[in-house]
């Protein structure tokens, strides 16, 4: 089992950035399949970006393809993700996952979930 817990959200003007971070504990991190998700006020959770096990693929969700970045930093235990050119339908909470198996390029199949950080875009 694996525990997640991110930081770095707050609020920001439009044009800005946000760095995100996902600590995990608990079982070796590098064999988990790591990805971001999001969720805005009345809207289901949507998938943001993906990374693989040793971080050499990536995936993004076309709203943010050339925006956002994931990374992960297996000696550290830590995903990131870099959030450039923010607008306000970025506003969201965004939450880190993990699975310890499939592939990263699907959105499905995440096992656990950090608690999430509340990201604001301003206009």
């Amino acid at each position: 089992q694996v525990q997640l817990v991110e930081s770095g959200g707050g609020l920001v003007q439009t044009g800005g950035s946000l760095r995100l971070s996902c600590a995990a504990s608990g079982r070796t991190f590098s064999s988990y399949l790591m990805g971001w998700f999001r969720q805005a006020p009345g809207k289901e959770r949507e998938f943001v970006a993906a990374i693989s096990w040793s971080g050499g693929n990536t995936h993004y969700a076309d709203s943010v393809k050339g925006r956002f970045t994931i990374s992960r930093d297996n000696a550290k235990n830590t995903v990131y993700l870099q959030m450039n050119s923010l607008k306000p339908d970025d506003t969201a909470v965004y939450y880190c996952a993990a699975k310890a198996s499939g592939t990263y390029y699907s959105a499905y199949g995440y096992d656990y979930w950090g608690q999430g950080t509340q990201g604001t875009v301003s206009s």
